[in-house]
């Protein structure tokens, strides 16, 4: 089976566990996947990755498939289009998420009404539509990156792929930075190329000692987050590539529902200012962004440390 991997980063590692399921029913798995995302498949053992590049044509790469006999595409868009022109037996997709047109065996995947589920659930319902069981930890454990976390070590990420409505006040980063380094902490800093350059900027503030990286996604970011024992990282892509590289996870969060999207595991937490108006889910805040102006340096410090006994008290092989 060919499985479509989602574009954005974090659906992709919300699908992961699915992936996984699917692997250990015995079936021989395969992902579609663009080719910037190669890294992060390749943590999964077994799996035959196919990468296009960002200028690949459906037509095309349909012609260079392969014989595949089933597929399973999550969304409409290029993979579930190169399915569908590789004329595949058996395309499997979510009936309530991909047009009648594009699958041969839709899965009738149903929803009860209650409580916001996390987003893997997504993933994971429509294999379970297949017979196959996802309640396994395994499923959900961090990749191993061959390296342990380094005691004590903090990564600071304030910039957000996800738009600067989901980014912290910069003053606010600066304090807590100020803190960690009273405390004789290692703070390795962390930016995301194209946003506002809000870490650059702080790790300057911080001094010329502390190390300050792009973190631009992929499979060669993961070890960079797995040494530091926690990442605190702005709500976005970063967060959840760090929780699967193995990283302990402190997530701000603003406009976004932490109980739909936080990184998967345990271990991980979350701190969010609840205001009247959150999870709004919107890119830009029409009013005056208290979900984040209002969370306050304290609140996030004392996260932290819990977040660091945590990670000392957790070992990843």
């Amino acid at each position: 089976m060919l499985v479509a991997a989602p574009e954005r980063w974090d659906e992709a590692c919300f699908a992961i566990p699915a992936v996984r399921a699917l692997m250990a029913a015995g079936l021989a798995i395969g992902v579609l996947c663009p080719a910037r995302q190669r890294g992060l498949w390749q943590t999964l053992e077994g799996l035959e990755i196919i990468a296009y590049p960002e200028t690949a044509r459906a037509r095309r790469l349909a012609a260079e498939l392969g014989d595949w006999q089933s597929s399973l595409a999550w969304r409409p868009g290029f993979a579930a289009d190169v399915f569908a022109k590789a004329r595949i037996f058996r395309r499997l997709g979510r009936e309530d998420t991909l047009p009648r047109r594009s699958l041969t065996h839709p899965l009738a995947v149903s929803e009860t009404p209650g409580p916001v589920e996390h987003r893997v659930r997504h993933y994971l319902a429509a294999i379970e539509e297949l017979g196959i069981p996802t309640a396994k930890p395994e499923f959900f454990s961090p990749a191993g990156q061959g390296m342990a976390p380094e005691p004590g070590t903090v990564l600071l990420s304030p910039d957000s792929d996800f738009g600067s409505s989901h980014e912290w006040e910069p003053e606010r980063w600066l304090e807590i930075g100020r803190a960690l380094a009273e405390a004789s902490v290692t703070v390795t800093v962390a930016g995301v190329p194209g946003g506002r350059g809000l870490g650059r900027t702080l790790a300057a503030q911080l001094g010329g000692e502390t190390p300050f990286f792009e973190s631009a996604p992929g499979g060669d970011l993961l070890p960079l987050l797995a040494v530091h024992s926690v990442v605190v990282a702005a709500d976005g892509s970063l967060p959840h590539l760090a929780a699967h590289a193995g990283a302990t996870c402190l997530t701000l969060f603003g406009p976004n529902d932490p109980a739909w999207r936080r990184p998967l595991g345990k271990r991980h937490s979350v701190v969010r200012r609840h205001v009247e108006c959150a999870p709004c889910f919107l890119a830009k805040c029409p009013l005056d962004h208290r979900c984040l102006r209002e969370l306050e340096a304290g609140r996030v410090l004392a996260a932290l440390r819990a977040a660091l006994e945590t990670a000392a008290s957790s070992a990843f092989p």
